[in-house]
């Protein structure tokens, strides 16, 4: 499916074990955007402000949006096997790769794995430490209003609903919920072996954090930004987790600020 500048495409590509949904848009190098635990089927402002310089691919993960089941991918070690499939598939050459949160900690591993085929790293405020001290909450079992306050450094009240909830979008939530929970449930979002592997990450790296993150504590950053060689590391004031919804405009000038100073070539 070839990039198209403006209007972004939508579309499924065929990869081992199903198809997964993505939508590309954009001119320039070439960006993979591995999403967060939500905000997957949908071409967001983020993206947009991305494709102003780069050819920006966002996929479904396994199991969330409009991507198939994929259920012999089970764990993170498979989830990156799937990504060196859809790379493959859409004969990328050592592109942008630029994760945030669960999609940080699939980056990460990707690049601990093969370097070779990533030209730069970005990891928002990603997940996959596990830190003495700076514990991550449990999303599983937040009520919503504590999951908004969690998530977002100033939650806008939600309206009063106007009718009965939309069934579509709670199956949706649920799907991607329980896609989210058949990665990281056990142990609860990280790897016990990632932060000793960083070394391996050969890429130039970008490390951001949002100061006010309540859900990944902003030390889990630094760790990160100190175990990979040469990674540099910033921050976006007045955010919390919800990074690309909250401040879009900030996240994708620094995305496309460290993208754009380094070859892919």
């Amino acid at each position: 499916m070839p990039a198209v500048s403006g209007i972004p495409t939508e579309g499924f590509l065929e990869v081992p074990g199903g198809r997964v949904h993505l939508f590309r848009g954009g001119a320039g190098d070439p960006l993979l955007f591995l999403h967060a635990a939500g905000g997957a089927g949908a071409w967001h402002e983020f993206h947009e402000l991305l494709a102003a310089s780069f050819d920006v691919i966002a996929p479904d993960h396994p199991g969330f949006g409009k991507s198939d089941d994929f259920p012999d991918v089970e764990a993170m070690d498979d989830l990156v096997y799937h990504y060196l499939d859809v790379l493959d598939a859409l004969e990328l050459e050592r592109p942008h790769v630029v994760g945030a949160s669960f999609g940080g900690w699939i980056a990460a591993e990707l690049a601990v794995h093969s370097p070779h085929r990533i030209g730069s790293l970005t990891l928002l405020s990603a997940a996959g430490l596990r830190l003495d001290g700076h514990p991550v909450p449990d999303i599983f079992l937040m009520p919503p209003a504590r999951l908004a306050a969690t998530l977002f450094h100033d939650p806008t009240p939600a309206p009063a609903a106007a009718g009965p909830p939309d069934v579509d979008a709670i199956l949706a939530a649920y799907r991607d919920a329980t896609a989210m929970a058949r990665f990281s449930w056990a142990p609860y979002l990280h790897d016990p072996k990632l932060e000793r592997r960083l070394r391996r990450v050969s890429v130039p790296t970008l490390v951001v954090a949002p100061d006010d993150d309540r859900l990944i504590p902003v030390a889990h950053a630094h760790r990160y930004a100190e175990r990979i060689p040469g990674a540099t590391f910033a921050s976006v004031a007045g955010c919390g987790h919800a990074m690309y919804f909250e401040k879009p405009a900030e996240f994708a000038d620094l995305v496309a600020s460290f993208a754009g100073q380094q070859s892919t070539e």
